[in-house]
């Protein structure tokens, strides 16, 4: 099924400004915003799978937003996506950083919106995807108005019962264990413990302190137990992170009224194996991609189109020459 190139352009909202009422008509070139999506949900819950399915749609670039994987190291503990997952996809501020010097949310927006800009440059759709809402909020809801001013913005919120969500998250961690983090966590030991800036804030890094502590003063047996203890605090520690995530977000919606759309991935986790991926890609991906059709083109049977043809898109834009009449 085709879709015509002028379906296919990005629609942009005119940035309507104040013309000087002077009786003459006057040639002006009317500012147009870029869009944005953003992806967002509670660790564990899919965020960066989504974000990848989307690409497949639309010709995209992704930006991390999450601010223990902005740094360098840790592959395994943060849960970083592999070069395998990106599937090509370029990725932005994803383990770009120096692990020791702390990246603030105003680092955050500053690089973010120069990559936002330099992926609408080579018109590419840009999805900024993480579970720091804080950093998310630092960049929609600067100071001076600047990215509301500029950029449309879609919002995708994937969502799992905290429930099912906790048993997903203790059995991410134990596989983080089988896959070496404890190895990948020893050059992160500080004797000094301090662990408040930088990626030695990440879960895992002071759980595991005593462990490092102790491992050459205790034989096998509390050995072992020092890792359960460690392991058991990393659980509760992302189970807590994951409740204050999903607070930031119904604060977002509720309070300063986010359009935000959800995504319920509860069923998925509920599933294993070919069952799961044919889930996520009905409850989920399809769903995300008609949703973004239609923020992106405006238009329900082009969102349709897209999704029901697997047709992955063209992204374009041009600026528009207005005259404006007092």
């Amino acid at each position: 099924m085709s879709i015509s190139m002028s379906m296919c352009r990005l629609i942009r909202q005119p940035l309507i400004s104040n013309v000087p009422c002077s009786g003459k008509k006057l040639n002006v070139r009317q500012i147009q915003k870029e869009n944005v999506v953003l992806v967002m949900g509670a660790t564990g819950t899919g965020k960066s799978k989504l974000s990848i399915d989307l690409s497949t749609y639309f010709p995209s670039e992704i930006i991390n937003s999450d601010k223990i994987q902005i740094y360098e190291g840790l592959d395994i503990v943060t849960n970083k996506i592999t070069k395998e997952e990106q599937r090509g996809v370029p990725h932005h501020l994803l383990g770009t950083h120096n692990p020791n010097i702390e990246f603030t949310s105003n680092d955050f927006r500053e690089k973010s919106t120069s990559a936002i800009d330099s992926i609408t440059n080579r018109e590419h759709l840009p999805i900024v995807v993480g579970g720091s809402n804080s950093y998310l909020e630092a960049l929609v809801d600067d100071d001076d108005y600047k990215f509301r001013s500029r950029y449309n913005f879609c919002c995708l919120w994937v969502d799992v019962s905290m429930p099912v969500l906790h048993s997903y998250v203790e059995q991410r961690v134990d596989q983080m264990l089988n896959n070496g983090m404890v190895n990948e966590l020893r050059p992160f030991y500080n004797p000094n413990g301090d662990y408040s800036k930088g990626i030695r804030k990440a879960i895992g890094v002071p759980e595991f302190d005593e462990y490092f502590r102790m491992e050459n003063l205790v034989d096998d047996e509390s050995r072992k137990l020092l890792v359960e203890k460690a392991v058991s605090e990393m659980k509760m520690n992302t189970w807590k992170l994951a409740r204050k995530q999903l607070r930031k977000i119904h604060w977002l919606k509720n309070v300063k009224r986010w359009e935000i759309h959800r995504l319920d991935a509860t069923p998925v986790f509920k599933k294993s194996g070919k069952e799961a991926d044919e889930a996520w890609k009905k409850i989920v991906a399809e769903p995300s991609a008609m949703i973004l059709a239609h923020f992106l083109y405006n238009s329900s049977n082009t969102a349709t189109n897209v999704v029901s043809s697997n047709l992955r898109v063209p992204i374009s834009s041009q600026n528009v020459l207005a005259a404006a009449t007092c």
